[in-house]
C-alpha cells in the first residue's frame, strides 16, 4: 500500500514535492521515496539500502539532489529513495525487495532510479526490467557504468585541479584521506594519484590504514574489490574507522555516510581542504565551524556531481567519453565559480553553491504551470 503527504520533515519555497512509504508486509518491503522538485525535469536519484535509513535522511539527500543537478545545469530535478535492509542480504531476497519497491512506483513518472549506497548496476538492471525508468545500468544493459568507471571519483579530481590551487595547495605530492574506502574513494584516490598526490590514509568500517610515505592505493583498491577489509591489509599502521578524522593531510575526502564530521569532532580534522565525496557527510554547525579553522569545504553537491552528471548523459543516449568530458567541464566550472563567489562574498562555499543552484532551481519554477513544483 501507498501513502502520501505524511508529516513533512521540512517543506520550503523548492519542496519537497511529494514523499510516498511503501509499506508491504508481506514480504518485509519498508521504502520511502521523496521527489523534492521536478521544475527542471523529471527527477534522478539514487536509491540507499541500509538497515538504518530514515525519511529524514532520505528528505535531505532528496534536496541535496536538486541542488546538485541544478548546480550541474541537467534538465532533472531532485529525489531519492531509500530501502530499509541490509545491502549484503542474499542476492534473490535482495532483487524481491528492489523489484517490488520499483512496481509499487511504477506510475511515479517524475521519479528515474539511480545506484546510490547499498545498490549497484545490477539493481539498476531489475529496476529497468521493472519500469523502465532506471540510470547507472550495466554496460551489457546500455548503460555506462558508474561504479566500475568511477564517474564520481573523476569528478572528484577535476574538482581538486581547481580548489587545490585556489587553497595554496599543488597536488603533486598532496597528502590525501579518504574516510569510507567503496566505490567512490577508491576510483577518487585512483584519479588524484594520477595527478602526483599521496594517500596517507583511508579507512572502512573495519578499520584506518595509515601511512605518511604513501599508501598503494592499487593494491589496496585490489583487496576491497576482492571482499578485503582495510583492517586485514598489510602496507601501513591500522587504527580504529573512526581514526581517519585525525589524520594530518593537505585534503580529506569523506566518502561514505551522512554527519560523519559534526561540531563534537571537526576540531580533530587536520587538512586545508575537504572535497566532499558523499552526500550531506557534514552538519551545518561543522561547516562553519571548520571555516573557523581555516578549511575550505567543497560542498557535497558541487564536488560529488559526477555520478549524476554521467547517469543523466546516459539517460540522454550519450556515450561514455562524452560523459567523462562533460564531468570535467560542470564541475570544474561550477568548483571555480563557487570559490570565486564565496570569496567575492565572505560567505562560506555551500551559501555561494545555494545561490547558484536555487537561482536556477526558482527561474525554471516560474515558467511551470501555476508555478508548480
Amino acid at each position: 500500500m501507498q501513502s502520501e503527504r505524511p508529516e513533512l520533515p521540512y517543506a520550503d519555497e523548492l519542496g519537497p514535492a511529494k514523499i510516498i512509504h511503501v509499506h508491504e508486509p508481506s514480504c518485509g518491503l519498508h521504502a520511502t521515496l521523496v521527489i523534492d522538485n521536478v521544475a527542471r525535469g523529471p527527477a534522478i536519484g539514487g536509491l540507499r539500502m541500509a538497515p538504518d535509513v530514515t525519511l529524514s535522511e532520505c528528505a535531505r539527500l532528496a534536496r541535496a539532489m536538486t541542488l546538485k543537478n541544478a548546480a550541474a545545469g541537467l534538465p532533472h530535478g531532485g529525489g531519492k529513495s531509500v530501502l530499509v535492509g541490509d545491502p549484503r542480504m542474499e542476492s534473490a531476497r535482495k532483487e524481491h525487495l528492489i523489484r517490488a519497491f520499483a512496481h509499487a512506483l511504477r506510475n511515479e513518472t517524475d521519479y528515474i532510479f539511480g545506484p546510490d549506497m547499498g545498490t549497484n548496476e545490477a539493481c539498476m538492471a531489475w529496476i529497468k526490467d521493472e519500469i523502465g525508468r532506471a540510470v547507472g545500468l550495466p554496460e551489457e544493459a546500455g548503460g555506462i557504468p558508474l561504479d566500475d568507471l568511477g564517474a564520481t571519483g573523476w569528478g572528484l579530481a577535476a574538482c581538486a585541479e581547481v580548489a587545490a590551487p585556489a587553497c595554496g595547495i599543488s597536488l603533486v605530492g598532496a597528502r590525501i584521506a579518504i574516510q569510507g574506502y567503496g566505490a567512490v574513494g577508491r576510483h577518487a584516490a585512483n584519479f588524484l594519484a594520477r595527478l602526483g598526490t599521496r594517500l596517507v590514509a583511508a579507512s572502512d568500517t573495519s578499520g584506518t590504514i595509515v601511512n605518511p610515505a604513501g599508501i598503494d592505493v592499487n593494491g589496496l583498491g585490489t583487496h576491497k574489490l576482492q571482499g578485503g577489509r582495510i583492517a586485514d591489509y598489510a602496507g601501513g599502521e591500522i587504527l580504529g574507522p573512526d581514526a581517519v578524522i585525525d589524520v594530518p593531510c593537505d585534503i580529506w575526502i569523506p566518502a561514505a555516510r551522512p554527519d560523519v564530521i559534526r561540531e563534537d569532532n571537526v576540531a580533530r580534522l587536520q587538512a586545508k581542504l575537504v572535497l566532499q565525496g558523499a552526500n550531506i557527510p557534514f552538519t551545518a554547525a561543522a561547516e562553519h565551524a571548520a571555516a573557523g579553522l581555516g578549511i575550505t569545504v567543497v560542498p557535497d553537491f558541487i564536488a560529488n556531481a559526477g555520478g549524476v552528471i554521467c547517469a543523466a548523459m546516459e539517460y540522454s543516449g550519450a556515450a561514455r567519453e562524452a560523459a567523462f568530458a562533460a564531468i570535467a567541464e560542470k564541475v570544474r566550472a561550477n568548483t571555480r565559480a563557487v570559490l570565486a563567489a564565496a570569496g567575492a562574498h565572505s560567505v562560506l562555499p555551500r551559501e555561494a553553491a545555494l545561490v547558484l543552484a536555487a537561482s536556477r532551481v526558482r527561474k525554471a519554477m516560474g515558467w511551470r504551470r501555476f508555478g508548480a513544483l
